[in-house]
């Protein structure tokens, strides 16, 4: 990886998306739906497994970035490279183990940031 920046930032910016309060969301219209391109389906329309995998990866995702702030805020700077590689690793497989890809779990992110029907939906299934 080239990046110091990769997945592991992604993950720590999406993981706070679901939080964010409702009021963010108003000025902002829907992007379509991550499982359908080319097509106009409400984001709404995220199949329920799609949803199921994505709060399971979140959970993961979550305690895998709470261990590897630890890491990362612990290492010498020579080694703090090595130690965002291997966070960026952990949370892609986190990812790719519910069956999701990258690309899938970071558009249900942003569309849970913009759309808080899926926004809950998603926050029921973390509970």
């Amino acid at each position: 990886m080239q990046s110091t920046t990769g997945f592991f930032a992604m993950a720590l910016t999406a993981a706070g998306l679901l939080w964010m309060p409702a009021a963010n969301a108003q000025d902002k219209s829907p992007a379509p739906s991550p499982t359908a391109p080319g097509t106009t389906t409400a984001p709404a329309a995220i199949p329920d497994n799609k949803l199921d995998a994505a709060a399971a990866a979140i959970k993961r995702v979550s305690a895998l970035r709470d261990t590897f702030e630890q890491k990362l805020a612990q290492a010498p700077d020579d080694q703090k490279k090595k130690v965002v590689d291997e966070a960026d690793d952990a949370m892609s497989k986190a990812v790719t183990e519910q069956g999701l890809s990258i690309e899938e779990y970071t558009a249900i992110m942003q569309v849970a940031q913009n759309d808080p029907v899926v926004r809950s939906k998603i926050l029921q299934r973390l509970k």
